[in-house]
């Protein structure tokens, strides 16, 4: 088994009865925890209109993350590209590089991190997605280039900055493009599993050494729930089976606390669905975690993985991401 980084994805949870200035600095709390526990890189990821998701201004909460950790890398999982200029992004990401040198990274993704109409407001166009992606990385990779110095737009701070670009995708198209363009690739199974295994095929097969990367890099995004116990665990994992039924349901409310039942809360059908979005989740204590992570990369041999924990009691997340710490130690001594 290949030995893989581990890192965090935060979407900045809403949790009922706590304010946003809560949820930020519980972020916060969550980045300065993992940098002591070595977890390589923490990214925040942006949504719209969502009472659950803090994390709209995406770059401005990465900028305090960074600047309230010393070594572990911030960045976006992701920007929503078409959301957003190109030149607006590369200008944003070139003062976070400029303030907290060797620390950025940024993945950009196609969707709209949101619903239909939240999407019209922030001016997206659907017709030019599939057209405006690809174009936008490229218009990202010249602003941060030093040849464009003598181009008539420039972005300044960002220009001749070594910004990593990720390329992010929950379906196969994303995975042709990070293989064309020689990026590395990050997947979101945490939400949306049922093509990952294909895209990553694709992607290593199709896969084109670039000037930014010699051979594929791989991240799959997972959740992980993990605690002392494995009924711990699985009770507190009721918090995120909650906000996957809200999802099914078109309800944004904010993370709610954990139950004994969830069966007094979905219909069979809800439970599939919920389920079936959720097989690649890591759910118990060391032992059963450490198994599951041991199978999974036998499975998909992925670079790093990044977790994604919705937990609700935050001293419980904190020990969650301990313990997945303790896990993968244990499986690269093995």
């Amino acid at each position: 088994m290949k030995n893989f980084e581990i890192s965090v994805l935060d979407l900045a949870p809403v949790k009922q009865g706590k304010s946003i200035h809560d949820t930020f600095q519980d972020s916060l709390s969550l980045a300065n925890h993992t940098e002591n526990l070595d977890y390589k890189r923490f990214w925040l990821a942006e949504h719209h209109n969502m009472e659950s998701i803090a994390s709209s201004a995406t770059s401005v909460l990465i900028g305090f993350i960074a600047n309230g950790t010393k070594k572990i890398r911030v960045g976006s999982g992701g920007i929503m590209l078409p959301n957003h200029s190109s030149l607006i992004i590369a200008e944003q990401f070139g003062t976070l590089e400029s303030l907290f040198p060797g620390r950025i990274d940024l993945g950009v993704g196609r969707a709209p991190g949101t619903d239909g109409l939240t999407a019209q407001a922030l001016g997206r166009n659907p017709a030019m997605i599939n057209e405006q992606f690809p174009r936008q990385i490229l218009e990202l990779q010249r602003y941060f280039s030093k040849e464009n110095s003598d181009a008539m737009v420039r972005a300044i701070p960002g220009e001749g900055l070594d910004v990593p670009i990720y390329i992010l995708g929950s379906s196969t198209d994303s995975a042709w493009l990070a293989a064309e363009l020689g990026l590395p690739y990050a997947f979101a199974g945490h939400f949306a599993p049922e093509q990952m295994e294909m895209a990553f095929k694709i992607y290593r097969e199709h896969f084109e050494p670039s000037k930014y990367l010699d051979k594929p890099y791989i991240i799959a995004c997972v959740n992980g729930v993990a605690a002392d116990t494995s009924e711990e665990a699985h009770k507190i994992s009721t918090t995120l089976f909650q906000a996957f039924i809200n999802i099914i349901r078109n309800d944004r409310k904010p993370f709610a606390p954990p139950v004994d039942d969830m069966d007094e809360i979905w219909s069979p059908m809800e439970k599939s669905m919920v389920l079936q979005k959720l097989r690649h989740t890591f759910i118990g204590d060391q032992e059963e975690i450490q198994e599951k992570l041991k199978d999974f990369q036998n499975r998909f041999n992925v670079d790093e993985l990044m977790i994604n924990s919705h937990i609700y009691d935050h001293q419980k997340r904190l020990r969650s991401y301990e313990i997945i710490r303790e896990a993968v130690n244990s499986l690269s001594k093995a």
